[in-house]
C-alpha cells in the first residue's frame, strides 16, 4: 500500500517573497495576484497583475541595457554564467523550499532542476565563444572570395514558461541567450513566480547587468500578445493548443520562435528487458514531478511474455511509493499544483473506469495529505474512446497495453499526433537504439526514464510533430537566438563576366571549370 507523510507545515519568510515580488515593476501596484502554496491550498505570497502597457516598458527598459551587454567579449559574458553556476549550487536550498512549496513537487524532484539550471550555465558558458566566433565558409570562387558568417543577437528574446518547472523553465532556456548579447523578457506561469525571479536576483549577483532581464508577471491570455508585440524571438513552453497560437501570432508579427509543446510519451518494454531495471525505470518515467513533465510516460507497451510479471511488479512498486509534503527529500512523489489538474486526473481516471478500464494501482485523491495529492495510478484494458487514450493527462497516471511483437510496440508508440519524448527498455543496447531509430520522437532514452536526453546538454531537445518546432540545448539552443549574417569579399576578379571578356566564352570557360570542380577534392 502507498504509505503517507504528516503534512508539512514548512514556508519560506514573507519578507524574502516581498523582496522578489518588489523586482516586478508594474504602474499599478496594488493589483495583485495571490500565489498559493501547492502543499496546502493556502496563500504562500502576491505578484504584481501587469498589463500591456506594463509589459512595453519592461521591454523598453531591457532594449536600453542591451547594447552595451552585446559589446561586452563574450568571455566576460560566460564568465557571468560560470558565477550564476557557483552561486545556484551554493544557494540551492533558498529556492528549493519556494519550488516546492509554489509547484508541490517532490524535493527530489526539485533537485533536478538545480542540476538542470548548473549544467545549462556550465556548458553554454564554455561553450558559447566557439558556437559565436566567425566562421569561415567555402566562397563561391574559391580562393578569389573570401566568406565569413557571424553572429548578431536578435536583441530582445521573449520567454514565457508554465508552472511545471518554475526554475528550470523559467530560467535555463534564457541562459543562452544572455550569453549570446540578448536582452530577455521573461514571463513566468501566474503560479509558480518566484523562483524565476530569484534567478534574476542571482544572475545580477553573479555580475549580469541590471535591468538586462525583465521579469513580468501575469496571465498569459492577458500577456501572451503583447510578449510576441516586444520581442525579436520568442521561446514557450506549454501546451500545442496554445502553441498554435503562440505560433501564429508570431508568424503574423514576422519573429522567429522556438516550442516545446504537448506529448503523449511512450515507453517500450522489449522482450529481453532487465524486469526489475524497467519497472525502476518506469516509477522515474510516470511519477516524477506527479506526473507534470513535459517528457513524462503516460503509454507503456509490455510484451506478452512478460505481461503478468511487468505489471504485477510495476503495480506493487507504485503502491509502495511515498507520498509527502514534507520539505526534504523524503518523499518520492509530491502534489499536484491545483485544483485544476487534480480535476483533470480525476476525470481521466473516473471516464477510462466507466467504459471499462482497471485500476492496477491507485486511482484516488488523497485529501488528508494535502488537497491536490493524487494517488500514482496505473491503468490496463484502456482503448479508443477514453480520454486518457490520446489524450495528455499531465499527472501521475499511465496506461499498460499488451503487445505480441516489437513491431507492433513501435507501430502503436507512432500512431500519436505527439512526439516528444520515448524510452525503449532492452539488455542489448545496439537493438535498443535500432529500437529508438523507429520512434517518431525528438529525444529517444534507452534504459533511461528521462533524464538521460534531456541532462545532455550538447545534443538537441525537442519535440516531432504537435510536440513543438525548433529546438533547446546544443548548438541550435544558442545560435537560434542570433542572426546569422555572411559577409562576402571579391577579391581580383567579380563574380559574372568581366567587361574584357566576351559573354560567351566566359560561359564557356565557366561550364569547363565547374565540370573540374565537380571532381576536385576538398571542393563542397
Amino acid at each position: 500500500m502507498t504509505t503517507f507523510a504528516a503534512r508539512s507545515a514548512g514556508g519560506v519568510d514573507s519578507a524574502f517573497l516581498e523582496e522578489l515580488a518588489g523586482r516586478v515593476q508594474a504602474a499599478d501596484p496594488d493589483s495583485r495576484l495571490e500565489v498559493l502554496n501547492a502543499m496546502t491550498g493556502r496563500l504562500l505570497g502576491d505578484v504584481p497583475r501587469c498589463s500591456a502597457a506594463d509589459v512595453a516598458a519592461a521591454a523598453q527598459r531591457a532594449r536600453a541595457v542591451q547594447p552595451a551587454w552585446a559589446a561586452r567579449p563574450v568571455a566576460e559574458r560566460a564568465a557571468m554564467l560560470r558565477r550564476f553556476h557557483d552561486l545556484v549550487l551554493q544557494r540551492q536550498d533558498e529556492v528549493l523550499d519556494l519550488i516546492q512549496l509554489e509547484n508541490g513537487k517532490a524535493r527530489r524532484h526539485a533537485f533536478e532542476e538545480i542540476m538542470d539550471v548548473a549544467m545549462v550555465s556550465r556548458y553554454y558558458a564554455n561553450t558559447a565563444a566557439d558556437y559565436l566566433k566567425p566562421v569561415r565558409r567555402h566562397g563561391a570562387q574559391l580562393a578569389l572570395t573570401q566568406v565569413w558568417e557571424l553572429h548578431h543577437p536578435k536583441g530582445l528574446v521573449g520567454v514565457i514558461s508554465p508552472w511545471n518547472y518554475p526554475l528550470t523553465l523559467g530560467i535555463s532556456d534564457a541562459l543562452p541567450a544572455i550569453v549570446a548579447g540578448n536582452a530577455v523578457l521573461t514571463k513566468p506561469d501566474q503560479q509558480t513566480p518566484f523562483a524565476a525571479l530569484w534567478a534574476v536576483r542571482l544572475l545580477e549577483e553573479a555580475g549580469m547587468p541590471a535591468g538586462l532581464v525583465q521579469v513580468v508577471t501575469g496571465s498569459g491570455a492577458e500577456l501572451g500578445t503583447p510578449i510576441i508585440e516586444q520581442s525579436d524571438f520568442l521561446m514557450f513552453t506549454g501546451s500545442t493548443a496554445v502553441g498554435r497560437n503562440v505560433a501564429a501570432q508570431a508568424g503574423k508579427a514576422l519573429i522567429d520562435c522556438s516550442m516545446e509543446l504537448g506529448g503523449k510519451n511512450a515507453l517500450l518494454v522489449l522482450d529481453d528487458a532487465d524486469i526489475g531495471k524497467a519497472v525502476s525505470g518506469a516509477i522515474r518515467a510516470c511519477f516524477s514531478n506527479t506526473g507534470q513533465l513535459c517528457i513524462s510516460i503516460e503509454r507503456i507497451y509490455v510484451p506478452a511474455a512478460l505481461w503478468e510479471e511487468f505489471t504485477t511488479r510495476f503495480a506493487a512498486a507504485a503502491k509502495a511509493m511515498k507520498l509527502s509534503a514534507a520539505l526534504d527529500y523524503s518523499a518520492q512523489m509530491g502534489s499536484l499544483i491545483s485544483e485544476k489538474q487534480l480535476k483533470k486526473v480525476t476525470e481521466h481516471v473516473d471516464d477510462a473506469v466507466s467504459k471499462g478500464a482497471t485500476v492496477l494501482a491507485g486511482g484516488r485523491a488523497r485529501p488528508e495529505l494535502g488537497p491536490f495529492f493524487y494517488e500514482p495510478t496505473i491503468l490496463s484494458d484502456v482503448h479508443d474512446g477514453m480520454e486518457v487514450f490520446a489524450d495528455e493527462t499531465f499527472g501521475p497516471l499511465v496506461s499498460l497495453y499488451r503487445v505480441d511483437s516489437e513491431a507492433e510496440a513501435i507501430e502503436k508508440a507512432n500512431d500519436s499526433p505527439y512526439g516528444l519524448n520515448f524510452s525503449v527498455w532492452t539488455s542489448d543496447p545496439k537493438r535498443g537504439r535500432r529500437v529508438a531509430a523507429q520512434l517518431k520522437a525528438g529525444t529517444v532514452n534507452v534504459n533511461d526514464a528521462y533524464a538521460a536526453a534531456w541532462g545532455s546538454v550538447d545534443a538537441p531537445m525537442g519535440g516531432m510533430k504537435a510536440s513543438g518546432i525548433g529546438r533547446r540545448h546544443g548548438e541550435h539552443g544558442i545560435l537560434k537566438y542570433t542572426e546569422p549574417q555572411t559577409i562576402a569579399v571579391e577579391r581580383v576578379l567579380p563574380m559574372g563576366a568581366p567587361d574584357w571578356l566576351n559573354p560567351g566564352r566566359y560561359a564557356r570557360i565557366m561550364t569547363a571549370v565547374l565540370r573540374a570542380l565537380r571532381h576536385l577534392p576538398g571542393v563542397k
